[in-house]
């Protein structure tokens, strides 16, 4: 939908003349004592506490940036005027993960989403930087092509999601839809702001506990060195193990279920993930994913998440979720039997 606007137009108004802009990231040159993290009792980084991402940052780099890595200080600003317009009071629909950024970038007088379920009240306040994609590598911030294989499943992933196949039972579902996990690692979509992102990070001796509100889900990350599962053993979100690299955790999980689904990733995924306290209240979160089944190389993103004193609660997922499960059999089976008949065929 946002295609429809002009890029010329929209580097039109974001370019602004040599002589206004601000240099982007530019600091003063003065010279401050190196930071360093608390402690945990046993002498470790303390991660501990409420965290959220509320980057504004896309994943992708949009084509009507591409070569940029950084916008001017000057061009963050006016993104943000448009954000202030466009999402304040209400007045549009929710934009979810990258769609505010893109929103913002193409500047239009309304926005309209064809999934939106409720308005722009609903968002979480998100925080603009200079950087124009989450991912680092490859250099033009762009998720390296599919296999042909990788294709495969991510159109079918998409079919579902959105209700364009036929699901037989629950089991043809996808684990978010059957709310059993929205998976390992969450970046992205819903993911990237709002109100799945919030998650509890938990310390003690020999393991770190990430817990996130969304499905009550746990990830229990070891840190003693032990060997992964023998490879027929699998889990939603894989089987992790953690160590410290200095300042930085660093988690490396393998052994995902065939039935696990990251982007079209499965049981071949390969995650690295790096949590690095940069700040009393930011973590820098690097990810590297890993998987030449699904993608012709892996890729590389870094994610800020910021501390939040907001407290964590229930997310009603499977209490709610009955009939909309129900709702979603009943609706592939009517567009079944309407595909089966306008062919001329008989519908059981």
């Amino acid at each position: 939908m946002l295609n429809q606007f002009s890029t010329l137009a929209v580097l039109a108004v974001l370019t602004l003349s040599a002589a206004a802009q601000a240099p982007a990231n530019k600091s003063p040159a003065t010279t401050t004592k190196a930071w360093s993290p608390a402690l945990t009792a046993d002498g470790q980084p303390d991660l501990q506490g409420n965290w959220l991402n509320k980057s504004a940052t896309p994943l992708e780099r949009p084509k009507e940036l591409e070569g940029r890595t950084v916008l001017t200080d000057a061009e963050v600003n006016e993104l943000k005027r448009r954000a202030d317009r466009l999402f304040k009071n209400g007045q549009n629909d929710y934009a979810a993960g990258d769609n505010l950024f893109l929103a913002v970038l193409a500047n239009p007088e309304r926005y309209k989403s064809p999934t939106a379920t409720s308005n722009s009240d609903d968002m979480v306040e998100r925080e603009f930087d200079n950087r124009t994609s989450l991912i680092v590598d490859p250099p033009d911030g762009r998720i390296p092509p599919y296999t042909p294989a990788g294709q495969r499943r991510q159109a079918a992933a998409v079919a579902v999601t959105l209700g364009k196949s036929f699901p037989a039972g629950p089991e043809d579902l996808t684990a978010s839809q059957r709310c059993i996990t929205f998976g390992v690692p969450r970046l992205g979509g819903t993911f990237s702001a709002g109100q799945y992102g919030y998650f509890q990070i938990l310390q003690a001796p020999g393991y770190v506990v990430v817990f996130f509100e969304a499905i009550h889900d746990a990830r229990i990350i070891p840190l003693d060195g032990r060997p992964h599962l023998p490879r027929n053993v699998r889990t939603w979100d894989g089987d992790p193990r953690g160590r410290w690299e200095g300042n930085t955790l660093v988690v490396e999980t393998t052994n995902f279920s065939e039935k696990s689904n990251f982007m079209a990733s499965a049981e071949n995924l390969h995650l690295v993930e790096r949590f690095t306290i940069v700040a009393p209240n930011e973590i820098r979160y690097e990810i590297t994913i890993d998987d030449p089944t699904t993608w012709t190389k892996p890729w590389t993103a870094v994610v800020p998440f910021k501390r939040t004193e907001e407290k964590l609660y229930e997310f009603a997922c499977h209490e709610g979720n009955a009939d909309t499960e129900a709702g979603i059999l009943l609706g592939a089976h009517a567009a079944e039997k309407t595909a089966a008949e306008g062919a001329g065929r008989k519908y059981h």
